[in-house]
């Protein structure tokens, strides 16, 4: 059965690394490979060299604090995910320092039936201190100076971590080994047939849809999410830029890999998060009749999905409330009042 093609996601050569156009990336909305942005970072060279001399790198900052890792059997072909009837994961998580993850790692590096080996979202600066000193971005925008992003890590051998999204920008930087990204812009939410809430492999959300295998009996729509799609193969060295909210698959091609990622937003830090407005819209939105959900539509366009002033520009500024611009304070006020009512 013909499987749609992806498009290739645009590429973009001869970035100095100091000059990385932020704000344009972030106004484009659009994902970009940016080639070779990274490629004389000392860990980029060292892995070149080899997985053994990428460990070795890596261990000389370890300071032996246990990582969140993840082992899966064979048979997951290194695609962490639900077990066979959606009860539980198919992999076993634990705690481990990063010397004997990277042990095992070795023991397989030549095994095409290796399990599946993982340390996913690692705090850089917490478990391997000093390591950004001489291998990081140039956060030379000023968006960075009210943002700092959060800097992680991703370990392990070939691995897929299934599609899902963040809430927060991305520019994920390729260190040892290759990885193939498959991304869909927001909108393909319903087309991706997300798995349940709890559990989840990693805290979000993942697709129900093996995108090396897909079931189209099973899950049709995904022919249009991945008519919609495109890939982008980085090479070490190489960095990527997604906006927040896109689908990403994050297939790990080599018998061992590392990336290193940029998160951030540009909200002010006193911002909820969306994810809670959706667990409350579950609670108190979904199951109405379909005119009431309408109006309730309606009321949102007006009063979250518009223009923020809309809805209190015709109100003197006393009067606004939570209707004007919001600050640290406003939010405190409003918080305290959602949770007042929560608690009734």
């Amino acid at each position: 059965m013909t499987i749609p093609m992806p498009r290739a996601t645009l590429e973009i050569t001869g970035i100095a690394p100091d000059a990385i156009p932020y704000a344009d990336l972030l106004a484009a909305q659009q994902p970009v490979i940016l080639k070779g942005v990274a490629r004389d970072w000392p860990l980029v060279r060292a892995g070149l060299e080899g997985a053994e001399a990428a460990m070795a790198y890596l261990s000389t900052f370890d300071v032996g604090r246990q990582v969140a890792g993840f082992t899966g059997d064979p048979e997951i072909r290194g695609r962490f995910g639900y077990d066979a009837e959606v009860r539980g994961l198919n992999f076993v998580p634990e705690h481990t320092a990063l010397a004997p993850f990277f042990e095992r790692v070795r023991a397989h590096l030549d095994d095409p039936d290796a399990p599946s080996l993982y340390v996913g979202s690692t705090d850089l600066d917490i478990y391997l201190p000093g390591l950004r000193a001489t291998n990081d971005l140039v956060l030379n925008d000023p968006m960075f100076a009210a943002n700092p992003p959060l800097v992680s890590i991703w370990l392990g051998n070939r691995t897929t971590a299934a599609a899902h999204y963040d809430m927060s920008n991305n520019i994920a930087c390729c260190m040892v080994g290759r990885r193939r990204f498959t991304l869909f812009p927001p909108d393909q939410v319903a087309n991706l047939y997300p798995g349940p809430l709890e559990p989840t492999p990693g805290g979000q959300v993942v697709t129900m849809v093996d995108l090396a295998d897909p079931d189209f009996d099973c899950y049709p729509r995904a022919r249009d999410a991945l008519a919609a799609a495109q890939v982008a193969v980085l090479e070490p060295g190489d960095i990527l830029f997604y906006p927040a909210m896109w689908w990403h698959q994050v297939d790990a091609l080599e018998g061992f890999n590392a990336m290193i990622n940029y998160w951030w937003n540009t909200s002010p830090a006193f911002m909820d998060t969306p994810q809670n407005t959706l667990l409350h819209a579950l609670l108190s939105l979904r199951d109405r009749p379909d005119p009431e959900k309408q109006a309730w539509r309606a009321l949102f366009d007006y009063y979250v999905f518009g223009p923020p002033t809309l809805a209190g520009e015709h109100l003197p500024e006393h009067a606004r409330g939570p209707l004007g611009p919001l600050d640290e304070m406003g939010a405190r006020r409003l918080r305290a009042r959602l949770l007042q009512r929560l608690n009734r």
